[in-house]
């Protein structure tokens, strides 16, 4: 629960599950150039979203805990 706090007043988003731990940043929320959005729209007639540099140069930090495809170990002989 403290971490979680301290991760939301440093603007990151925490992610866990048993196959990994990911710490990925959010737009700071005080930024002048997107106002708290994470970027703005540009283009024409099929506009794109260009992402603020608040966050998006920010690299997220994963720290894979079990591997995805985890099987047990199955013997080849019989237990007995």
């Amino acid at each position: 629960m403290t971490a979680a706090a301290a991760l939301r007043a440093g603007h990151l988003k925490l992610y866990a599950d048993r196959h990994r731990i990911e710490i990925t940043a959010r737009p700071r929320p005080g930024c002048p150039r997107c106002h708290s959005e994470g970027g703005w729209w540009a283009g024409g007639a099929f506009p794109e979203m260009e992402a603020c540099g608040c966050w998006s140069d920010r690299r997220p930090l994963r720290i894979p805990l079990l591997p995805e495809h985890f099987t047990a170990p199955w013997p080849d002989k019989p237990p007995f």
